[in-house]
């Protein structure tokens, strides 16, 4: 529970100061089962006085430009369309990068070259329903990490850790929290070097929730980024049996036992023995599916290199682990819109086989299941011989039953993107004239 939003809340709601600490401190005796009845009510005081104390500031550094739309109602972090439209703001906040690959091609990690190599970070955040599994979340996340480095191009190198717990939850979280990203990083022998440990709010937010990201580091000579996609070329995915989202789901549904299925290093021990292979060097793209699943990705892949994807389904079903399929259609949950943890490869067809041979060297099943068209950027299926549209929804699909109630598009989408536009049009403003202060203070 966020106290100090409550606070705000009931303040600009018109409720009086003592009724306010009152409510509050009836909240802090439920959650703090343990704290007497005098701490609470000092402790609500003390809460309301600092919210008392920045409230009004004004000022660039003090207020920024509300968009007047919720995170949960444009979808951010959901991996649909308010969240890749959310995402494309970045960019130009950002501005210009001197990068070889930037935050403008949302590609899985960015890069910069050095030395005549390249050298390629990423960050994933922990799925946020592993809250309660720390050795899931941290496992599932740094294998997530992993793979964003690994898919373009990279040999991982090392990798840093960030975990913040309420301050009701349990130290034994951040500990079982590291042993899942330790298992990865010694299976990988990619070793964990740095990181941070805090409070989720400080003393501001009571209860035991966790959430935490692992970042990776890697060296690449060649890149396989998204835009290097091009029109001629297959698209080759292999075998997955999903991440963290999957695990969420088998944990939420009831069907604990397919998260076994999840704890395997696949994927990563399919990009080792391509980096080890001379075929590496005639791939254009690596991605993972994972970002709205397979509609997700295809999508992004259309957009950033400006071209027409053609996804035929005859193979597809097949590549996705059989007690995960089963368990994604006992649910009727669509199993091309939810991570699959698996690779995608983008190639010249010539060394199409090539590349498969070296995938199934390492055990992987791999298959060819589409390819790329000249054309306006656009993504298709083709199910049996019908083309169907292939884009991204509002949302990825509805993976547990609380998704299923929330997922709606309550507002319309339009107006939506055009009051996020105008926030991220504020920000821009405000980096400028900081910009400018700090320019001429020099």
């Amino acid at each position: 529970m966020d106290i100090e939003g409550f606070v705000r809340r009931e303040l600009s709601a018109g409720r009086g100061e003592d009724d306010v600490v009152a409510a509050l401190k009836c909240e802090i005796l439920r959650i703090k089962t343990d704290a007497s009845p005098e701490y609470a009510e000092t402790f609500a005081k003390a809460v309301l006085e600092e919210v008392k104390n920045t409230t009004g500031l004004a000022g660039d550094l003090f207020v920024f430009e509300h968009a007047g739309v919720t995170m949960g109602e444009f979808g951010v972090g959901s991996r649909g369309k308010g969240d890749f439209f959310a995402h494309r703001q970045f960019p130009r906040i950002i501005g210009k990068a001197t990068a070889a690959v930037g935050v403008d091609e949302m590609d899985d990690a960015g890069a910069v070259s050095a030395n005549g190599k390249y050298i390629i970070t990423t960050v994933d955040g922990m799925h946020s329903r592993l809250s309660d599994f720390p050795f899931l979340a941290g496992f599932h996340v740094t294998r997530a990490t992993l793979r964003d480095a690994y898919v373009m191009g990279a040999k991982p190198v090392a990798l840093l850790s960030d975990i913040h717990v309420a301050d009701d939850g349990d130290v034994a979280k951040i500990f079982d929290y590291t042993a899942g990203i330790a298992a990865v990083a010694e299976a990988m022998n990619v070793p964990l070097v740095t990181g941070s440990t805090l409070r989720i709010g400080g003393d501001m937010v009571l209860g035991d929730r966790m959430t935490g990201c692992v970042g990776a580091v890697g060296v690449a000579d060649h890149l396989t980024a998204r835009k290097e996609t091009r029109a001629g070329d297959v698209l080759l995915m292999t075998a997955g049996a999903g991440g963290g989202t999957i695990a969420t789901t088998a944990l939420y549904s009831g069907y604990p036992e397919v998260v076994e299925e999840t704890i395997n290093l696949h994927f990563l021990k399919a990009c080792e023995v391509l980096l080890k292979s001379p075929v590496l060097n005639h791939i254009h793209t690596m991605t993972d599916v994972t970002n709205g699943g397979l509609r997700g990705d295809v999508y992004e892949m259309a957009e950033t290199a400006d071209c027409r994807i053609v996804v035929d389904e005859a193979n597809l079903r097949k590549l996705v682990e059989p007690k995960v399929l089963a368990m994604l259609d006992a649910l009727k949950i669509d199993y091309l819109g939810v991570s699959l943890d698996a690779l995608l490869i983008v190639v010249p067809p010539e060394y199409a086989e090539e590349v498969m041979t070296v995938v199934r060297s390492a055990g992987v099943p791999i298959e060819q299941m589409g390819h790329v068209e000249e054309g306006p950027a656009a993504s298709v299926l083709v199910s049996g011989s019908e083309e169907h549209d292939f884009q991204p929804r509002f949302r990825e699909s509805a993976y547990t039953p609380v998704k299923k109630v929330v997922d709606t598009e309550p507002r319309d989408f339009d107006e939506m993107k055009e009051k996020v536009r105008a926030a991220a049009d504020a920000a821009i403003e405000k980096k400028m004239r900081i910009l400018a202060r700090l320019r001429k203070s020099e």
